[in-house]
């Protein structure tokens, strides 16, 4: 059985070697085979660059060699696909290569859209690519003081960014004895702090305490960079010295020309992971429309439950277990404070006061994450 991973991410690098391991007699037999195609020989610790940005982890801590992460039985190529053919059991890479499959699965992750909003991109800086990141610090380190408007788009990647970006960002000019000299006000796009409720609550405490300001129901329009506003769909209006962005996301551009989903969202059932209309294709992490936390954990909890009903799939032609929406996210709530998040599509999270400890296991993870990968945690 020819299984083709497309995407070289968290989720299909933990998927290939869990599977890689569960099918290890199949695989040298030939009675399996697993294929990955990447758009990239490299593999980022994408959680990475937030500490990229705050000048507390360098680029290159961020980066392994793919290859090097996987079972040596995953045959694996640099060539990203451009076609998809899941009614014919193929796809066409930019090799011009034809790779045909029994099962495939999409792991091809999402992508910051500042363009989508006038003005957004050209005047707010974010943490979603290592040159964003690069450009979030050099800013941030220059800036003598002002508005700090923390302004949120949805769908985003990373459920916790703007708690976070907020309280690091509170630390970080703390530590620069500035915040006689800035301000906090944040933005969101629905009634509330967080999609996520109970995180919600727990914001409020902590904006609270640290006089953050905000404003719900902000759905940004356009921003005028040159007075320094931004406006949202409400008619309401926020003025900034620094804008700080969380844009909106879309799943990756191929999916979108292939008509796979809109936004580049495929449709997949929220139990088996299956996209729809197809029993032999999936789709796990960002990629996916399922109306859960775009995260790491999300992707490598649906790694998990796939790759035991793949092997099962080719072992005795069915699958045996459900993914049931599981998703852990760290909290970061300053320089040397930590929460979590932990819930499921029928438990909500229940965030505890930040510790000290929580963090440094979380700082510990940084250098654990290349052993999730490989499937080892």
């Amino acid at each position: 059985m020819k299984i083709l991973i497309v995407g070289g991410g968290m989720g299909g690098t933990i998927l290939a070697n869990n599977l890689s391991r569960r099918l290890k007699r199949e695989l040298k037999s030939g009675k399996a085979k697993i294929t990955m195609l990447s758009a990239s020989d490299q593999h980022m610790y994408q959680p990475g660059l937030l500490y990229v940005a705050l000048g507390r982890m360098a680029v290159d801590e961020l980066y392994r060699d793919q290859a090097s992460l996987l079972e040596p039985e995953v045959e694996f190529h640099v060539d990203p696909v451009e076609e998809f053919n899941l009614d014919g059991n193929q796809v066409k890479a930019k090799s011009g290569k034809t790779y045909d499959y029994d099962l495939i699965v999409i792991a091809t992750g999402s992508r910051a859209v500042p363009e989508t909003i006038p003005g957004l991109a050209e005047n707010s800086i974010n943490v979603y690519t290592e040159q964003a990141a690069l450009e979030f610090y050099k800013t941030i380190s220059e800036f003598n003081g002002g508005r700090i408007v923390i302004a949120v788009g949805v769908p985003h990647k990373c459920p916790m960014i703007p708690p976070e970006l907020t309280f690091t960002l509170y630390d970080y000019f703390r530590d620069r004895g500035m915040l006689d000299k800035v301000s906090f006000h944040y933005t969101y796009p629905i009634g509330r702090l967080h999609s996520l409720e109970p995180v919600s609550d727990w914001m409020q405490g902590e904006f609270a305490q640290r006089g953050v300001t905000s404003e719900t129901l902000f759905n940004m329009k356009e921003v005028d960079g040159a007075n320094k506003v931004v406006y949202s769909e409400e008619e309401s209006e926020a003025k900034y010295d620094l804008l700080v962005a969380v844009p909106a996301h879309k799943g990756m551009e191929v999916l979108e020309t292939n008509k796979l989903g809109a936004g580049g969202w495929i449709p997949v059932d929220r139990n088996r992971l299956n996209i729809e209309g197809h029993d032999n294709a999936f789709a796990i992490g960002d990629t996916t429309n399922i109306p859960i936390s775009k995260a790491g954990s999300t992707a490598h909890y649906e790694a998990e439950a796939l790759a035991e009903n793949i092997a099962s799939m080719v072992k005795i032609g069915a699958p045996v277990r459900d993914y049931d929406g599981k998703v852990f996210c760290f909290i970061e709530a300053g320089k040397d404070r930590a929460t979590y998040a932990m819930f499921n599509y029928n438990k909500p999270p229940d965030p505890k006061p930040p510790t000290k400890s929580v963090h440094w296991f979380k700082m510990a993870y940084n250098q654990l994450y290349w052993a999730t990968a490989r499937g080892l945690l």
